[in-house]
């Protein structure tokens, strides 16, 4: 017997990706993206998901590419990651596409048998490094992959149960795979000569795992999948690189109340307010010195003309904040410290928290301290927090990125200069508070749990949850407008939202907002003023499709007439339905699958046509949208006009248009206050 399984593909040794960054890691994936893409169609079914699955991972990868040592070390933790993120995604399956018979099989298997399967016979990793990843042991391995295809053929109609020996069951996948000892190999054969239910089952199982092989061989991933991936990549990076709002600039102090102040300070002790204030020209920074919660430090190293001063660090248990300033010597240019690209940090694990993310903070050209001299940059950067209270940071950097502002927009060009400028760093941690809220509120009729308020010196966090257990309406995102903490207002932070990656309660998907910091260390109370959701509402509906008919056809939905405009059989399939009426419209995106009569495996290329419409009702091309113009629009709601479906494969007839339901942005003006509840931490921190 002869057992085919995916060839590995090894991945080339990620050098260029630690020097050219998220580019690099794009074309590693499109190297690798149909072996990828299958995993994600096993698993999710659904090409929007598997968009969104790539997009996190592919940002995730980048944050970890300083770590990665070894070419093996590199393509494990990128699979570590990748299933990770798919599990978070598979968390909600009510939208599960179709996606053949095998893969929709597959998608009802045990998380742990079709994870071993597509680990196994789609990406064709062996399997101790399966077993490694899944940290499961090697023998677990055999045993998921054996009930995987026994359950696998079930599904298929091929069968229930294999009938062969209890004892020889065990060793059809080793004799298969052909990592039988020579003496056990023997006895086997000798077995199944006179045994026909276990040459049955053999001969079954070897059937369906070339079958299995043989739909993974001729699977194909949609033909631009990668670009809409690279597109919303390119419209994060290009988000982040935007200025920040200005800091309004605060007048200076007449000279008779200047000499009031003075004099006051020495009895209320308001002196140290004055004199960072009169000394400190980083505003922000300042805000942080006159809250005695940090120090000047005022190390410096040098290479080549760049010189980089390390000013001060702030540290609690949300991030270790860094004020940095770095200054051309040599010409006119402004650097900046890229937390993802060009910064190492010594035995990192061991002083800092795991499963924490560094903020970004993206460059602040426009801001009044950096146009104020040319060649010098005034930044901070966000590292993990520490451990322990106290703790030497060993930051070693060997990249700066030079900053180009581009003629035509608002946009920021990044050029590496390499370099070695090494700081021992020494930190105290600052204490933060938190408060037990845990309250369920109901927000446009879905319910949310107001689960935790965070104090620290470096922002203020609310801690709240999703019901995962409400399947016809649910809250997918929520924006907070602020939050009120004895009578000061903090603002949202405009990047502060992140996913809780631990979550102890399957009823609820945690996620934390941040918030400006107010350095308050005691409330009773805190208002939580609501900005807007984005809601999911379940809506089923199946329309009827048939290439031989004429179009344009409409049909009524959610309270707007919809027109299918185009119906065409392969190949490529292509289904195009269209709305353009936005007024008054109940939908903004449909959640929807094409389903063709053969049932087959083909995968499916979606694309869409929208317009962004702000609280006025000013209409905006959605592709021509920078985001200098959306930062400025108030309310604004994307609606899509136009949404496409090319369904690839020889034979493909368009069957129905299944609607699932659709998505919708609701803009709130809702604010509960609730009570606050101090959380006691014993000594370890919990």
């Amino acid at each position: 017997m002869i057992l085919i399984i995916p060839v590995k593909n090894n991945p080339i040794l990620p050098v260029t990706i630690r020097v050219k960054g998220i580019e690099s890691i794009i074309n590693w994936f499109e190297q690798q993206q149909r072996s990828f893409y299958a995993v994600g169609w096993a698993c999710l079914g659904n090409q929007h998901k598997i968009e969104e699955l790539f997009y996190r991972v592919i940002l995730k990868v980048r944050k970890e590419v300083p770590k990665f040592k070894s070419s093996t070390f590199f393509e494990m933790r990128v699979l570590s990651i990748f299933m990770e993120v798919c599990r978070e995604l598979s968390v909600d399956d009510s939208f599960k596409a179709s996606g053949g018979s095998i893969f929709l099989a597959l998608q009802q298997l045990k998380e742990q048998e079709r994870e071993v399967m597509v680990l196994a016979y789609i990406k064709g990793i062996s399997r101790e490094e399966t077993a490694q990843l899944l940290q499961v042991s090697p023998e677990q391995i055999k045993e998921l992959l054996f009930s995987g295809f026994q359950l696998l053929r079930k599904e298929l109609g091929n069968g229930d149960y294999y009938q062969g020996c209890n004892e020889y069951q065990k060793l059809y996948v080793d004799y298969l795979e052909r990592k039988l000892e020579r003496p056990r190999k023997i006895d086997f054969e000798m077995h199944i000569y006179h045994c026909h239910n276990c040459q049955d089952d053999l001969a079954s199982l070897q059937e369906a795992i070339l079958n299995f092989s043989e739909i993974i061989e001729t699977f194909s991933v949609p033909a631009g999948f990668m670009e809409n991936v690279k597109k919303r990549i390119s419209q994060r990076e290009n988000f982040l690189k935007q200025k920040k709002k200005k800091w309004k600039r605060i007048g200076l102090i007449s000279a008779s109340v200047f000499a009031l102040f003075i004099c006051t300070g020495f009895f209320t002790g308001i002196f140290s307010k004055i004199y960072y204030t009169l000394t400190e020209e980083n505003q922000e920074l300042r805000v942080f010195l006159q809250e005695d919660l940090g120090e000047r430090l005022g190390l410096e190293a040098e290479d080549d003309g760049i010189k980089i001063k390390i000013k001060s660090v702030i540290a609690d248990e949300i991030q270790t904040l860094i004020f940095y300033e770095i200054e051309d010597t040599n010409e006119n240019n402004q650097y900046m410290i890229n937390i993802d690209d060009g910064i190492f940090i010594e035995e990192e694990m061991k002083i800092m928290v795991a499963n924490t993310y560094p903020r970004y903070f993206p460059p602040d050209m426009e801001s009044d301290l950096n146009k104020k001299e040319k060649n010098i940059y005034h930044g901070k950067m966000s590292l993990r927090p520490l451990k322990e209270n106290e703790a030497t940071i060993q930051l070693n950097i060997n990249k700066v990125m030079k900053l180009k502002p581009n003629s035509t927009d608002s946009y920021v060009n990044m050029e590496p200069e390499e370099g070695e400028w090494n700081f021992d760093i020494p930190v105290t941690k600052n204490p933060s508070i938190e408060y037990a809220l845990d309250e369920e509120v109901e927000i446009e009729g879905a319910a949310v749990l107001i689960d935790k308020l965070i104090l620290a010196p470096t922002g203020t966090i609310l801690q709240y949850g999703l019901n995962n257990e409400q399947p016809e309406k649910r809250i997918d995102m929520i924006n907070f407008k602020n939050l009120e903490i004895n009578n000061k207002v903090a603002e949202a932070d405009l990047y502060g939202n992140s996913y809780v990656h631990a979550q102890n309660d399957l009823r609820w998907s945690k996620f934390q907002a941040h918030f400006k910091p107010l350095f308050e260390k005691e409330t009773d109370e805190v208002k939580v003023r609501f900005g807007s959701v984005y809601l999911s509402i379940v809506d089923n509906k199946t329309i009827a499709l048939n290439a031989s008919k004429e179009y344009p056809q409409t049909f009524e939905y959610a309270g707007s007439t919809i027109s299918i405009d185009q119906v065409e059989m392969g190949p490529p399939a292509t289904v195009v339905f269209s709305n353009h009426e936005i007024k008054n419209r109940a939908y903004e995106s449909l959640h929807y699958n094409i389903v063709s009569e053969e049932g087959d495996d083909s995968p499916m290329e979606m694309d869409h046509e929208g317009i962004i419409v702000d609280k006025n009702g000013k209409e905006y091309d959605m592709k021509k949208v920078t985001p200098k113009i959306y930062e400025e629009m108030e309310q604004p709601r994307h609606f899509f006009t136009v949404q496409s479906t090319k369904i690839h494969g020889k034979k493909v007839t368009p069957k129905s248009l299944d609607i699932y339901g659709y998505s919708t942005t609701k803009y709130l003006d809702d604010e509960v206050e609730l009570e606050t509840e101090l959380i006691v931490k014993d000594e370890a921190g919990t």
